[in-house]
């Protein structure tokens, strides 16, 4: 414990900044508060949660400008069991993925499973990125949109490559970026970054090819969990259900969300929330004595996830507790990387003006450390 106390005029409005879970709005647990007694507690395979899962999915696709013939799937478990998932219904032979952080290399884990071949890694140091590149005998490319570990972020492109799928990893990215999901066959996330949901689910925007190999490896003789089965999601999403009892709660925070989006302007109001909040954080960084972007290429440095390195002088885990005493939460780097950084959320329901205060904020706590 320290006894520095911040100025109010340096505290924000709100001081979550943690990159998932994350901030959730005043208004969307006022959705849950109005809608618990009907709702929570009640039958998944009835109409009122099945209601919210419909509305759900056309919010979704509201906001992400649903490519013809493509569809919103949902099932239980989060990213993670998403690429448990893949590597059973989604991956024919062989898959390619980049790696540059933890989160696509939990996805390369997971596809070096028994029945495929070995995945091709296309591998880049921590603070870069790489994108994918055709090759021969490969039938999904996959990549994280955003690293959510490091805060490298790639644009959305399909890997134009005959008959195989563009596989991206959206969590930290949908919700607070600009796509276009026609650049992709299979857009997944789960609901606890941007759009300010908890865990306990994965959603995806899926393409017609996408659909047809799912479906054809579900007809195959390879054995499927039925938990892990991407067949079962369709299905069960066509209905607006999902295959085991969904997170209820969560859903009703995505609903108040895409609601909030929606009306708010989409994918554009959503990009300039975080396209503001991070380019505070950067000029911030850039014109700092102590602090410099740890995503070293500018056109590669995330929008959603700014993580800063600071200088040997400052102790960030001290600045980070300091911090944490005054209420403002979560600015510690992701554990695994164990740099002197800071890593700070700015996803959309972030207000870029508090953003402008943590900034503030980090000179005052950093000028007394010192």
């Amino acid at each position: 414990m320290t006894d520095l106390q911040l100025p109010t005029d340096l505290l924000p409005s709100d001081g979550r900044f943690g990159c998932g879970p994350s901030l959730v709005r005043k208004q969307q647990t006022e959705h849950i508060a109005n809608s618990w007694q009907s709702i929570m507690g009640t039958s998944h395979r009835k109409p009122a949660v099945k209601d919210v899962v419909g509305r759900v999915r056309e919010g979704l696709a509201t906001f992400f400008e649903l490519p013809d013939g493509y569809e919103i799937l949902l099932a239980n478990g989060g990213s993670t069991a998403f690429w448990d998932a893949a590597s059973f219904g989604l991956i024919e032979r062989r898959a390619q993925l980049a790696v540059f952080g933890e989160f696509g290399g939990k996805f390369a884990k997971a596809a070096r499973a028994p029945w495929l071949e070995e995945p091709e890694l296309r591998e880049a140091p921590v603070g870069d990125a790489i994108e994918c590149a055709p090759a021969e005998g490969i039938d999904v490319y996959a990549y994280p949109q955003n690293e959510t570990s490091t805060g490298a972020m790639l644009p959305v492109r399909r890997v134009a490559a005959g008959g195989a799928l563009t596989v991206v990893d959206a969590t930290s990215a949908a919700g607070g970026t600009k796509v276009d999901l026609a650049e992709t066959d299979v857009y997944y996330f789960a609901p606890q970054k941007n759009f300010g949901g908890d865990g306990g689910l994965w959603f995806a925007a899926v393409s017609p090819a996408a659909i047809e190999r799912i479906e054809r490896i579900a007809a195959s003789d390879r054995y499927i969990p039925e938990f892990l089965s991407l067949k079962h999601a369709v299905d069960n999403s066509r209905k607006n259900q999902t295959l085991n009892t969904p997170a209820i709660a969560s859903l009703l925070l995505l609903e108040s969300q895409l609601e909030w989006l929606n009306a708010s302007g989409g994918m554009d109001f959503a990009a300039s929330r975080t396209n503001a909040s991070s380019a505070i954080m950067y000029e911030w960084a850039e014109a700092s004595s102590f602090a410099t972007p740890f995503v070293s290429r500018p056109e590669i440095r995330s929008s959603v996830v700014a993580t800063i390195d600071l200088d040997e002088r400052v102790d960030a885990a001290k600045a980070s507790a300091v911090l944490r005493e005054n209420g403002i939460l979560d600015t510690e780097p992701y554990r695994k990387l164990g740099r002197n950084q800071l890593r700070i959320a700015c996803f959309t329901s972030i207000d870029p003006s508090d953003i402008e205060r943590l900034t503030k904020a980090i000179d005052w706590v950093v000028e007394r450390l010192a």
